[in-house]
């Protein structure tokens, strides 16, 4: 079983297109790749009345709901027989059934089994249906195969999480592409500096006062060392542990002022404007919310007060942060599958892919 969630992904068969899976096989028909679809499975299309099917034998139990065909009919008693009402000379022989007369004893050309019944039997696409005079089924008119791309023999009567695992799907969330891992991590870096300059402003005062502790502290380190003494001998003031965690705090309050109200709004910080990449929800293109977007911002930002002991929540963040290589579907770090999220990238001149379900509106289904 695939662990793809359902929604709308690329079509492995035709990157140009998008289909809907539903965690076992794709519904619907194939919109453009650059089309908005529509929230949940593609709505289901009534299919045109067919010709009335050749009439089959009745399953075990059903009552026939008038005679059967002639050519499933018994031949008629031969010549002399009682009741034939045929003398038993004079009759031509090619009148005779099972003596050659055209037409009897065989069932007509293209004629196959009926369907097989029961309870969850489904009637196959039309597409999947074998053809006329044995052909073995074939995909919808105007499907074309990526370029130099080949099925292996029997590749339609693949289990669908067979089929998964070998041509993985491309996921598009909303009918967008994932943001790349390059674009995401100049972000974050460009993020990073945006919140530096914020604490030169704000905790510059607190810098200063630890710095004032540290110079002497340096000296008499240097002075222990000359004299044949250890480095840690000389302690570090409460005076400098207490600043430090201030400015620790004082950090971690600016980077959360700056992320978690930009990311809850319109989703993008001033990295990812920069960059043209956006967060939003699994299920939605709506706002996040104040609410999501500081669960998000907390399951990395909470640990910056760690700094202070000996560096474990510079590590645990720097885990979290690498942590979307080991995603191929969905590209989430761990902070994006805590609150649900994806990061996108946004189309050129934020053009939002075309709906294909109700033209003239963009991805919030708001007036263009």
């Amino acid at each position: 079983m695939s662990s793809l969630p359902a929604g709308w992904y690329k079509d492995p068969a035709d990157p140009d297109t998008q289909r809907y899976w539903d965690g076992d096989g794709w519904l619907g028909k194939a919109i453009p790749a650059d089309a908005t679809p529509p929230d949940g499975p593609p709505p289901v299309e009534e299919e045109p009345p067919a010709a009335a099917p050749p009439a089959t034998a009745a399953a075990p139990g059903d009552s026939p709901a008038g005679p059967p065909p002639s050519w499933q009919q018994a031949p008629p008693p031969g010549p002399g027989a009682p009741g034939s009402g045929v003398p038993s000379s004079g009759v031509p022989s090619s009148s005779v059934p099972g003596s050659g007369a055209p037409g009897w004893g065989a069932p007509p050309p293209g004629w196959q089994q009926g369907p097989p019944s029961g309870p969850g039997w489904q009637q196959p696409p039309a597409w999947q249906q074998p053809g006329p005079a044995g052909q073995q089924p074939g995909p919808p008119p105007g499907w074309q195969p990526p370029p130099g791309w080949q099925p292996p023999p029997g590749w339609e009567r693949m289990p669908p999480g067979m089929r998964a695992a070998m041509y993985p799907v491309q996921a598009r969330p909303h009918g967008y592409a994932l943001a790349g891992l390059g674009p995401r991590l100049v972000a974050r870096l460009l993020d990073i500096l945006a919140v530096l300059l914020l604490n030169v402003v704000v905790n510059g005062w607190f810098a200063y006062q630890w710095a004032q502790e540290f110079v002497p502290m340096y000296r008499a380190t240097l002075d222990e060392m000359a004299n044949g003494g250890s480095a840690f001998d000389v302690q570090a003031s409460g005076r400098m542990d207490g600043l430090l965690w201030a400015m620790l705090i004082v950090a971690t309050l600016l980077w959360l002022a700056y992320e978690a109200p930009a990311i809850a709004g319109s989703g993008q910080t001033l990295g990812k404007k920069l960059m043209r990449i956006k967060v939003v929800a699994v299920e939605n293109t709506e706002p996040l919310g104040f609410g999501r977007a500081f669960g998000r911002w907390a399951r990395l930002g909470l640990w910056t007060p760690a700094w202070g002991c000996a560096g474990i929540g510079f590590v645990l963040q720097l885990i979290d942060c690498i942590s979307p290589v080991f995603d191929q579907q969905l590209r989430q770090a761990f902070h994006d599958k805590t609150a649900r999220t994806v990061v996108i990238a946004l189309p050129p001149d934020n053009h939002h892919p075309v709906d294909a379900t109700t033209s003239g509106t963009n991805g919030n289904g708001e007036g263009r």
